[in-house]
């Protein structure tokens, strides 16, 4: 896909998207993602050899956007997270291990990430072939009455014997369980770095007694997924990843927390890329790589994916994790998906805002 194709696929939102500039955060302030991110920013950090290693297989092993400084991953834990009925019934060749790898190979991506489950069943043949993510707790819908809670359902040691490069782990900021979770990454996470392993953390918020009112869901406000970003990188995650913003003002319509009013009126003011800039700059101003989900299958795949990835790359982010958008279309489909959000960070004509 070249870039008329992208811009011809956003439509009415083309021209806002494709030529807006940040005022709030400019881009002097921000870490690039490219092919020189390891060595100009990671190597700088306390993260030892071993890590370097994993982070350059997964950065450079495979994949349409190897050697770019962006990843393009794809992530299939919602057989857990969404269960398997409500995630493969549409695809049901996805109960098998072994087809979701292959999407991730022949869709172009960088890696894949999964449970240990997965991800153990087809190692011997695969770990080596793409780099793996092993998902270390999750949710789990089968408790009654239904809890939002993220369990440990893994340990660090099971993902590195099966050659892993990364683990990966999901927090629900804001939700009552959210300190012991912080708790349990955090040992996981240093203990992961330890043993060389990469460690991505889903940033996400979960309330619903609390972050939902008067209809709007401020589970994907900017304003409180950017402090989510902030608590995530604290504990030394190396990726974030993170929801595309839909709304602002969490702290101030839900009137909790603390904030500054300078946020809303000059640094995440009311568009897509200055609300991701604004999570990007929640990372250390991009020193921890922003990854945001593809979101939910719906009627406009194609669209809503690469109008992420383009929100994603001109705010400084460095890549898109894309799994329902994918897997539960045919291969074919899921592949010209996967392959777009790629051609978008392939694209010299679209550059940080």
């Amino acid at each position: 896909m070249d870039f008329n194709e992208i811009k011809n696929l956003l439509g009415s939102e083309a021209e806002n998207l494709l030529n807006h500039m940040c005022t709030g955060i400019t881009k002097d302030l921000i870490h690039v993602p490219g092919p020189d991110f390891i060595e100009r920013v990671i190597e700088h950090s306390d993260r030892n050899n071993l890590v370097l290693n994993n982070m350059i297989r997964l950065f450079n092993q495979r994949g349409r956007l190897a050697g770019t400084g962006y990843l393009s991953i794809l992530p299939v834990d919602q057989g857990i997270e969404h269960s398997g009925s409500a995630s493969f019934a549409v695809n049901p060749s996805y109960f098998d291990p072994e087809n979701i790898i292959k999407l991730a190979i022949d869709g172009g991506c960088n890696g894949v990430a999964s449970t240990l489950g997965v991800l153990g069943s087809i190692s011997r043949r695969y770990a080596r072939k793409i780099p793996f993510i092993v998902k270390i707790n999750h949710n789990e819908l089968l408790t009654k009455p239904e809890l939002s809670d993220q369990t440990l359902f893994a340990n660090v040691d099971q993902a590195w014997t099966m050659g892993a490069a990364a683990v990966g782990a999901t927090i629900y900021f804001g939700s009552k369980e959210s300190r012991r979770q912080i708790q349990e990454i955090s040992e996981s996470f240093r203990y992961a770095h330890e043993l060389g392993l990469v460690c991505v953390l889903w940033c996400y918020l979960r309330n619903k007694e609390e972050f939902i009112k008067d209809g709007k869901d401020y589970h994907t406000a900017n304003d409180l997924e950017s402090q989510a970003n902030h608590l995530g990188v604290t504990i030394e995650a190396d990726i974030i990843k993170q929801k595309i913003s839909t709304l602002n003002r969490g702290f101030l319509d839900l009137n909790f927390g603390k904030t500054d009013k300078l946020v809303y009126e000059k640094l995440a003011t009311d568009h897509p890329i200055e609300w991701n800039r604004y999570q990007v700059a929640n990372c250390y101003m991009g020193r921890i790589g922003l990854i945001n989900s593809g979101g939910e299958s719906g009627g406009n795949d194609l669209q809503d994916a690469v109008k992420a990835a383009v929100i994603n790359k001109r705010s400084g982010g460095m890549g898109l994790i894309l799994g329902r958008k994918a897997f539960k279309k045919s291969k074919s489909e899921g592949v010209k998906i996967l392959n777009a959000v790629q051609d978008v960070y392939l694209s010299n004509y679209i550059t940080i805002a």
